[in-house]
């Protein structure tokens, strides 16, 4: 054991990645590096570990240790299991996130590291810790093949009972493959199957397996003659798909927090608090229990609780799970006290980190050297803003042309150039902002809409957005925008400028008179972040922290408070400019005329505090699958996602926080299409942490994705879609999609799809009377880089030979 422990400890300090190790009766463990192929095979009568260090942060690599339970395995083997991770989390110090999987209910962050698929084979205690061996063909098996991001594989009865119309279904016969999709499965299932079968043929066969497909059986005579050979003639119909169970989002929302202590050999469950919930409730000696509506159950270990209440935390959330009469197969996630995974801090209403800060505002000591440590802190804020700009898009995205129009009788009313960046709280407005990269033209739409704006005016904004974005062939961006909640790109495209009057409007035909005294506050250092506000004109509403604009018949006061910066003073000179075109007098904070208190109704009291800067609210980007087709709001995480987890048929949405992103696959379901912005409130209306409604929600269309989209993506290729720009219509040419043209003295056959092997490197593209397309020149190539005339949907398209139905054998 010692040898297995230093051994273990060895892989995981030296390389950062997953390792796999099983549990047997005859075994602790056995350290298995997962094969390169990223497929995973499990076996039902055994439980495994599995140690993943990918994350990197600012103390470290994140250790998450997962253990595996096979609904095949023994009450002692499970209990063995537990046992084993608490000393496996002991030798690595505590810190490992623990995370118990139950077989067919494993969280996304377990199927992530797995992107091929997981296997779920059928056999005894020894079998599970057998290398996969290449070259092996005296196999029989059929799989069940289920999921669209994270796919898994169980070992089924031989049998056409085990079929049926909605999922996609492999018979693997040692060197032939054969992929049957059922009639009503989707475009992501069967490439997730091929997917799978792709894994199978070159890790575990060595290449030297053939891939046949069938989408249609009348189509696909030769290949349903070797699945009839093997399984017998099919008796009946096929029945119909059985249904994911997966939770919805308003059973995810029902968050409770719980202290769960031992009492005289008693377990004692006391419940805290529910939604929303914030950080203080947990308490550092403590060990608290938060249930997410029996879907998954957190453990979180204070750092201050006792060594036996650490080690027990597990054994806790069993019996905490027995104690509810939840589901047996319910995830378990056990979190550090400061070590805290993001899908846990998201079920809280506000989570800060210790000793972090941000803001507009500076940092304040007392200390000697506090000027040194407070111009150090002013150069870091500097470089962090222009960081976040670089992510978000803000710098990169160059200015072509922007137009502004105000919904005036419910209709698109232009407006005056030179009060482009005022918006009034009685209107609602559209903007199209015009931007260039990559050498295409792109457009955002934003829908702002005034808090005091009637019911119709923000109906008809949202009817007029989508006539416009279709006038631009439905490549624009569209971005909801409520008053006080702009986001920060929308500031930036006004540089500054951006004045919000809280009601009114800035129709010509308006007859109510402007009040004579006004007051805004002016946030922002640069023209980036820069917003103005119009407040009550009263003197509680000024704030030592900023700079406020009092507006009169005679003059217009620039009021300074004595925590503002420099850079905020001139932002707010810049829109003193805007706001009043009389004299301007700049006023500090102790040193106003008598006039000043008198406009504002007298002297009274006001927020005088340093603002110090408040601390970090940092949450990770998620992005999820989302649907809500069958009447129940279904969201599904893609964990560790990338731009390849963008597929064509979803709606996609990704949450950073601050914002909402909709993205809409080309060939996605028109429902879900339709009812994207409503999945978007759904799930904001839903969050266990409370989430703001008035959240900026924006909607990105595949092929036309804002930098402000892209940022979130690591490696993100502009070119993968092959989309190309457009114009407003009227003045375009007439788009239409690339057509697949067969390629000379090519002949396709049916959909009887069959991928010939003979050798490891060629395999046959297309039939044709020529031969065949090299290996090398198909797999794992881009649309541009496949030869002339070959369809990527296409490419495992084969010919059957007669001696490969010889080589099937025959079922007895």
């Amino acid at each position: 054991r010692k040898k297995s422990s230093s051994s273990l400890l060895g892989l995981l300090n030296r390389w950062p990645g997953s390792w796999i190790a099983g549990l047997s009766r005859s075994a602790w463990f056995h350290c298995v590096n997962p094969p390169s192929a990223t497929t995973l095979t499990l076996t039902s009568s055994l439980c495994r570990f599995c140690l993943s260090k990918n994350k990197k942060t600012s103390n470290g690599f994140i250790t998450d240790l997962h253990y595996w339970i096979g609904k095949d395995s023994t009450q002692d083997e499970q209990g063995a299991a537990a046992f084993y991770v608490t000393q496996m989390d002991d030798m690595l110090g505590g810190s490992p996130v623990q995370h118990r999987e139950v077989e067919g209910h494993e969280s996304e962050a377990f199927k992530s590291y797995f992107k091929s698929g997981i296997i779920y084979k059928k056999g005894g205690v020894a079998s599970g810790f057998k290398h996969v061996e290449t070259n092996m063909y005296n196999i029989r098996r059929l799989l069940h093949v289920k999921g669209k991001k994270h796919v898994s594989a169980t070992e089924v009865e031989l049998s056409w009972d085990s079929f049926n119309k909605g999922d996609v279904f492999l018979l693997d016969l040692g060197k032939v493959l054969i992929q049957w999709n059922g009639p009503d499965c989707n475009i992501a299932e069967k490439s997730r199957g091929l997917a799978l079968a792709r894994s199978i043929r070159d890790d575990e066969r060595g290449g030297r397996a053939q891939i046949g497909i069938i989408d249609n059986e009348k189509d696909s005579p030769d290949l349903m003659q070797i699945m009839k050979t093997v399984l017998g003639e099919r008796r009946g119909a096929l029945g119909a798909a059985t249904p994911d169970e997966k939770a919805d989002e308003l059973q995810k929302a029902n968050v409770r927090l719980y202290h769960v202590y031992e009492k005289d050999d008693n377990l004692v469950v006391q419940e805290i608090a529910t939604r929303p919930l914030t950080q203080d409730l947990l308490q550092h000696e403590d060990c608290h229990i938060l249930d997410q509506g029996g879907f998954k159950i957190y453990v979180w270990r204070g750092k201050d609780s006792s060594k036996e209440e650490k080690r027990a935390a597990f054994s806790r959330a069993v019996g905490f799970i027995q104690a509810k009469g939840y589901s047996a197969t319910t995830n378990v996630e056990v979190v550090n006290d400061g070590a805290e995974s993001a899908m846990f801090k998201q079920l809280f209403k506000r989570w800060t980190e210790k000793e972090e800060t941000q803001g507009l505002g500076k940092v304040y000591t007392t200390s000697k050297i506090g000027e040194i440590i407070k111009n150090d802190a002013d150069k870091l804020e500097r470089v962090q803003r222009r960081a976040i700009r670089i992510i978000k898009g803000l710098d990169n995205m160059p200015y072509i042309s922007m137009q502004v129009w105000r919904i005036e009788d419910l209709h698109m009313q232009p407006v005056d150039p030179r009060t482009y960046g005022q918006f009034y709280g009685g209107d609602c407005y559209l903007v199209l902002y015009t931007y260039l990269t990559s050498g295409r033209t792109h457009y955002i739409i934003y829908m702002w809409q005034g808090r005091h704006a009637s019911v119709d005016e923000i109906t008809a904004c949202a009817f007029n957005a989508v006539e416009l974005d279709k006038k631009y062939g439905n490549e624009p961006v569209q971005v909801r925008v409520t008053m006080g909640r702009e986001p920060q790109h929308f500031l930036a495209i006004f540089k500054g400028s951006l004045i919000i009057y809280e009601g009114g409007t800035s129709r010509t035909q308006n007859n109510e008179p402007e009040p004579v005294v006004r007051l805004f506050q002016v946030r922002g250092t640069d023209e980036i972040n820069t917003k103005t506000i119009e407040v009550p004109a009263r003197a509680s509403s000024l704030n030592s922290n900023d700079v406020f604009l009092l507006t009169t018949n005679q003059v217009c006061y620039l009021w300074c408070g004595k925590g503002c910066s420099g850079d905020e003073r001139e932002m707010a000179k810049i829109v003193a400019n805007i706001v009043s075109k009389r004299d301007k007098q700049t006023v500090l904070e102790g040193q106003e005329p008598v006039e000043f208190w008198a406009a504002l109704g007298g002297k009274a009291p006001y927020a005088s505090d340093k603002r110090f800067q408040e601390p970090t609210v940092r949450y990770q980007p998620r992005l999820f699958e989302c649907s809500n087709q069958t009447g129940r709001f279904i969201m599904t995480e893609v964990v560790g996602f990338c731009q390849d987890d963008l597929d064509e048929d979803d709606v996609m949405l990704l949450d950073t926080w601050e914002e909402i992103f909709l993205w809409i696959g080309k060939t996605s379901n028109t429902y879900e299409r339709n009812e994207a912005i409503s999945s978007a409130k759904d799930y904001l209306k839903t969050h266990p942490a409370g989430r703001d409604l008035a959240t900026p929600i924006i909607m990105v269309k595949q092929g036309y994705e804002p930098l402000t989209f892209t940022g979130w993506f690591s490696a993100w290729d502009p070119y993968k879609w092959n989309s190309k720009p457009a114009s407003p219509a009227g003045s375009r040419t007439e788009r239409t999609s690339p057509a697949y043209k067969p390629h000379p003295k090519s002949n396709v056959n049916s959909t009887s799809n069959y991928q010939n092997n003979n050798a490891p490197s060629v395999v046959s593209a297309v039939t044709n009377g020529n031969g065949a397309y090299p290996r090398e020149v198909l797999i794992n190539k881009t649309v541009d880089e496949l030869p002339e005339g070959v369809d990527p949907a296409k490419k495992e398209v084969r010919e059957l030979s007669k001696h490969w139905v010889d080589a099937v054998p025959v079922a007895h």
